[in-house]
């Protein structure tokens, strides 16, 4: 893990960075630190140098390309997993001695218990206080979490005539459970039953998936309209 010396506490500002937003320039991660463009360069050669970062040209218009930085797969393993290649190699196990199915089933179960303890967990309050609950959770279990709220007209591109019903984002900038995810994709489908149980007065839809390479899972919350 990185120590932290003044010149690794930049280099964790800049992985944090990159895992929230994807990618950036040079001179857009200068400017969120408030350092010098030489520095952030410096300790960008650094980084891609150890491959904790990769770099893409991007032609953003006139003149020459842009270098614009994001997370490698080991830059991403630098961010907390709680489940590893112990969890995924027991996963295979059971898959060789039940069939892939039965592991299919044991997982949605286990699903299906973690929705139960966060149901209770969160409370009854507005559905602020709740996704707010939600995510310290999510956050004290390895997801790098936030929610936002945004326009619901803007989410769906409808034109309603009665009042909107409150609508949130929710954010998960890593996985916690990423090496599992990727040999069983289905807890992706679990999670997104599970936040539907959680807030069971709520749609939940997913807009955002790392799996299909994006750099977040997200999911849209709106309160359903006969709630």
């Amino acid at each position: 893990m990185i120590q932290t010396t003044p010149q690794a506490s930049t280099k964790q500002d800049i992985l944090q960075y990159l895992l929230k937003h994807g990618r950036a320039a040079a001179q857009d991660l200068a400017q969120v630190l408030d350092i010098s463009p030489q520095a952030t360069r410096r300790h960008l050669k650094d980084m891609e140098a150890e491959g904790l970062i990769q770099h893409r040209a991007i032609q953003t218009g006139m003149g020459r390309p842009q270098h614009f930085y994001e997370l490698s797969h080991e830059g991403r393993e630098q961010f907390p997993h709680r489940y590893g290649e112990f969890a995924v190699s027991l996963l295979d196990t059971l898959a060789e001695t039940v069939g892939r199915e039965e592991v299919g089933t044991i997982l949605r179960k286990q699903w299906e218990r973690k929705a139960i303890e966060y149901h209770q967990r969160i409370g009854q309050g507005s559905l602020q206080e709740r996704l707010a609950n939600l995510v310290n959770l999510r956050q004290a279990e390895g997801y790098m979490a936030e929610w936002h709220p945004v326009d619901p007209e803007a989410a769906d591109g409808s034109d309603r005539r009665t009042t909107p019903k409150p609508c949130f984002i929710l954010m998960e900038h890593n996985c916690a459970i990423s090496d599992v995810a990727e040999s069983f994709p289905s807890v992706c489908d679990n999670e997104l039953d599970m936040f539907a149980a959680v807030l069971p007065d709520c749609t939940v839809e997913r807009t955002h998936w790392l799996i299909d390479g994006e750099h977040r899972c997200g999911y849209l919350i709106q309160k359903r309209q006969d709630a």
